[in-house]
């Protein structure tokens, strides 16, 4: 029989391995596939296996429920279910830069500067991001450096990563050492974008971890245009800088 389970929690291929390697080893499994876009995990079993079972195999990190239960030998066939489009997954991130674009507007609406918007925009956008990675600082780099060049090679820098992030928003924000952090943010953005567009090339399938783990978010071109946006304010604010 198959049984069909929701599974919160994982938040990269390294979870969705951990899983299904935890599940497999216990008696009366057959085979266990997990789909980490979904957080489904459908287990093949010999004999009938309790909740709680599969739970205690699991770390703590890990919940499982189940969804529904079909049987090899019945003729219906399940009803699929509805897979979120992408555009809902990223209603959040819309969300979110809307507001950034909005404060960022009301910081500068009665003395309009470009310039002093870009700023409030970079300093806010870090502050908002970093946040969200702070709700799962334990979760963050491991999902971090699915994509992240120097995350893998380093995974220090994963760790120390929502910290710096925060550091620039404040930078940007009480406008002090502006040069610097934007020359951070060319660096460490252009590291991230390379591991983005690798992972969107190679069509590999895994979260994004701009919002952390507290909201599951595919990596989608989205990601890629959201550091661009701050690659080019970045590079615009350093030629007027210098110029």
């Amino acid at each position: 029989m198959t049984h069909t389970y929701n599974i919160s929690g994982m938040t990269c291929n390294n979870c969705k391995a951990s899983v299904e390697k935890a599940l497999l080893s216990l008696n009366n499994v057959e085979d266990v596939s997990v789909d980490l876009e979904t957080s489904e995990a459908t287990i093949e079993m010999s004999e009938h296996i309790s909740v709680k079972t599969l739970q205690e195999a699991l770390s703590s990190k890990y919940t499982i429920s189940e969804l529904k239960e079909t049987n090899v030998f019945n003729s219906g066939v399940s009803e699929p279910k509805a897979e979120e489009s992408t555009l809902k997954q990223l209603f959040p991130l819309f969300l979110i830069f809307g507001y950034i674009i909005g404060a960022s507007l009301l910081l500068n609406k009665n003395l309009w500067s470009m310039e002093a918007f870009m700023l409030d925009f970079m300093g806010l956008f870090y502050i908002v991001f970093s946040f969200f990675k702070f709700l799962d600082l334990k979760g963050f780099p491991e999902s971090f450096r699915m994509y992240d060049p120097l995350a893998k090679v380093l995974p220090a820098y994963g760790w120390i990563y929502p910290f710096i992030e925060l550091a620039l928003g404040l930078l940007f924000l009480m406008r002090i050492e502006i040069p610097s952090a934007l020359i951070i943010t060319l660096i460490i953005l252009g590291i991230t974008t390379i591991g983005v567009t690798k992972s969107l090339l190679s069509k590999t399938s895994i979260q994004c971890a701009c919002l952390g783990t507290a909201l599951k978010l595919p990596m989608t071109k989205a990601t890629f245009i959201e550091n661009s946006i701050m690659i080019i304010m970045a590079v615009v604010m350093l030629f007027k800088t210098y110029n």
